[in-house]
């Protein structure tokens, strides 16, 4: 299947976002952080942002975009005592890992899908996307589903990047961005309130999400065409 760059980063939008986000939302997850020692979504905030090192709150909240700064910088603080930053994104990183071994399926061809994937992140650009920058740095498993999955989280912290950049440049702010995609995500995001008249935003955010598809298929010109449409052949209906 030949695809243009705009087109594969529509394409695999639900993949990029939804597949890493099914680890993170997982209750084996949570269960996993509080046998560590993390209090309810701390092992969230902690392992995502710890890829940051040890940097204050504010730092974590202006990476995260969406999130309330309340919740983040609570959330951050009462991990510091549970272990180091590097070890809690290692820990949450080796959670992707465990997942993708347990829940990928066999019929894929996982080297090419790393292989393809390796290319995309390898050549992004690192600007505005101090997440992706710090997931690249991780240490990479050697079991070709693991390392999919963790690329495509490398790839979802890209996005994400790009998104909350082109949210915030049509003049969003991230509490409607989250109350137009995901209203009943609003609670979860530490928000305080759910009634947001969204009607005069959905334009908006059909143009922000315009612009995050233009911008992250600049990162997936660096594969042909043909590539492109095997990497959406791939992961487009991946259901594990």
């Amino acid at each position: 299947m030949s695809i243009t760059p705009e087109q594969a980063a529509h394409e695999l939008r639900d993949a990029v976002v939804s597949l890493p986000g099914r680890v993170m939302t997982n209750p084996d997850t949570y269960a996993r952080g509080a046998e560590l020692g993390f209090q309810g979504m701390d092992f969230y905030v902690a392992g995502r942002g710890g890829v940051l090192g040890d940097v204050p709150a504010g730092v974590v909240t202006a990476a995260f975009v969406f999130f309330a700064p309340d919740t983040v910088r609570a959330a951050w603080e009462r991990s510091a005592a549970v272990m180091s930053r590097r070890q809690a994104a290692e820990t949450w990183a080796a959670g992707f890992h465990s997942w993708a071994t347990a829940n990928f399926p066999d019929d894929r061809d996982w080297s090419m899908c790393t292989n393809l994937l390796g290319r995309v992140i390898e050549n992004a650009l690192l600007a505005g996307a101090p997440l992706f920058a710090g997931w690249r740095s991780l240490t990479e498993p050697d079991d070709p589903r693991a390392l999919a999955l963790h690329r495509l989280n490398a790839l979802r912290e890209l996005r994400g990047a790009l998104h909350g950049a082109a949210v915030l440049t049509v003049g969003l702010l991230p509490i409607e961005a989250i109350a137009v995609s995901t209203p009943g995500m609003l609670k979860t995001f530490g928000w305080r309130t759910d009634r947001i008249d969204t009607e005069p935003l959905h334009q908006r955010w059909a143009l922000a999400e315009a612009r995050t598809d233009r911008m992250v298929g600049r990162s997936l010109s660096v594969l042909d065409e043909t590539e492109r449409g095997a990497l959406v052949d791939m992961l487009g209906n991946l259901e594990p």
